[in-house]
């Protein structure tokens, strides 16, 4: 029997290096992301056909990552014919071509222990009826990102003379997102704004400059699970800080930033991961002027502040717009426009876009040029407002088909209906996550699980997928969900 097949490839992790490269939302990006940097080893012979791959729960060590993230990737893998598991041997890698064709000419998935096939006819996005309502992250907006990516493409000459590395960002992408700043009445110079790649990779970056080994972070409760990956992988150590039923608790951010002496506090104001709440305006002053008077820095995630359902509602102000000196850093990206966009950016000082700028040049991290220039396409202001339309358009049937099918199909869960952002926050109507989450995957719908993506009783649930999709995971789920008592449909549940 070949040996290859019976050794786990050695020194995996350091072969994988950096290969968490985006600030997608939810764990599945971040399995996808894994999934993809393996296949790149596999395609370029650094990791052979024939080997076994290492245990799932080595690699997650190895990787710092939960073993359900390590599952989902070789899932994947062995879903588009690289790989292949056999029962209590492990997972291998295979040739492309010796992938098992199925009927519609793709890639036999592997087995799951326990879990049914799904239904002919009630697929989601995903080959064999699969329905992932673990990534929150929209489909590209087409037509204007292909239109996007041919313009710059054809931009891309006026850069190919010179050596593509722009530490701190490409000046006309810069120009754009400082003048987009400034429309939204928060003045900007381009020289307060670090181009990163992505939102992530500016959390770390600041976390990395600011917070130093020991130090305390606050953070929401709930929170986003990136935002305390992020923190922890910094050395420094999440001090939680709740959120109530309608909104942040400003006593309990008091005492957080107040007692615990914290050198930052990380929050998302505008329609919260995973909550869906948005911080109203007196909170928001409150905060600003709390956190100067402590001398603590806020670091804001402002991602999905485009992604509100409600037109007519204004929309409260920038915590930046209300910062009378440096106590706010902001954080934003391309994530709503499209994940695979790996581009983002940050709003400084001049002082520390430029050390920021330094550091990174030193480890020549900077993100691509192409991407970056499409980008710059997309953040056209007529450009912009058509797709955020088209998008609001979409969520708003999605999450409509969400709520009908909840109050139809699971009665005793309860959820505030979100105004925005991409998720809605239901608690269970009594039943544990991780029930429901087993209990669903065996029907073919999966659904985020693990420390950060719920609280025992809560369930974050995104709405991007198309509405027949949604209804149709919501029927699955209330399959295996028993009614433990009856409320009064789409009562509001809180995030605590």
């Amino acid at each position: 029997m070949d040996r290859t097949r019976q050794t786990a490839v050695p020194g995996l992790a350091s072969l994988l290096g950096e290969w968490r490269g985006g600030d997608g939302d939810g764990d599945g990006s971040v399995y996808r992301q894994l999934a993809g940097s393996l296949l790149g080893l596999i395609r370029d012979g650094r990791v052979p056909p024939g080997t076994r791959l290492p245990a799932e729960r080595r690699l997650a060590a190895d990787l710092t990552v939960s073993r359900t993230t390590v599952t989902a990737a070789y899932r994947l893998l062995c879903s588009t014919g690289h790989a292949e598991s056999r029962h209590g041997s492990g997972t291998y890698t295979i040739p492309s071509s010796a992938a098992p064709p199925t009927r519609r000419g793709r890639a036999a998935p592997c087995p799951s222990p326990g879990r049914r096939r799904a239904r002919p006819g009630a697929e989601g996005p995903d080959d064999g009826g699969v329905i992932d309502l673990v990534t929150a992250t929209p489909p590209a907006p087409e037509p204007w990102l292909s239109a996007a990516v041919d313009a710059a493409a054809r931009e891309l000459g006026r850069h190919a003379h010179g050596h593509g590395c722009f530490p701190a960002g490409l000046g006309e992408l810069r120009e754009a997102v400082a003048a987009r700043y400034t429309r939204r009445g928060l003045p900007t110079d381009p020289g307060q704004i670090l181009v990163t790649s992505g939102a992530a990779d500016a959390l770390a970056l600041v976390l990395r400059e600011l917070a130093d080994p020991t130090d305390r972070v606050v953070v929401e409760s709930p929170a986003d699970p990136h935002l305390v990956r992020a923190v922890e992988a910094a050395g420094a150590h999440p001090r939680p800080a709740p959120l109530g039923d309608d909104g942040w608790d400003m006593p309990a951010w008091n005492s957080a930033l107040r007692a615990a002496t914290p050198r930052l506090a990380c929050l998302t104001p505008d329609f919260q991961r995973p909550t869906g709440l948005l911080m109203p305006e007196e909170q928001r002053r409150a905060l600003v002027d709390l956190a100067a008077s402590s001398g603590v820095t806020l670091l804001v995630d402002e991602t999905l502040a485009d992604t509100s359902l409600e037109p007519s509602a204004p929309a409260p102000p920038r915590l930046a717009a209300l910062d009378a000196g440096s106590t706010v850093i902001t954080v934003d990206s391309a994530t709503t426009l499209w994940s695979g966009l790996r581009v983002g950016w940050l709003r400084a000082t001049p002082e520390l876009v430029r050390t920021l700028a330094g550091r990174r040049a030193g480890i020549g991290l900077t993100p691509p040029v192409l991407e970056q220039l499409v980008v710059r396409r997309l953040l056209d202001e007529g450009v912009y407002a058509e797709i955020v339309a088209a998008r609001r358009t979409r969520a708003r049937a999605s999450r409509d088909a969400l709520v009908t099918a909840l109050r139809t199909d699971l009665p005793d869960w309860t959820f505030r209906v979100p105004d925005g952002g991409l998720t809605l926050w239901a608690r269970t109507g009594g039943r544990a996550v991780p029930e429901v989450v087993a209990g669903a995957e065996r029907d073919g719908v999966r659904l985020a699980a693990g420390p950060g993506s719920g609280t025992d009783r809560f369930l974050r649930l995104p709405f991007v997928l198309p509405p027949e999709a949604l209804a149709e995971a919501v029927r699955r789920i209330a399959e295996h969900t028993p009614r433990t008592n009856r409320t009064t449909p789409g009562t509001s549940g809180g995030p605590s």
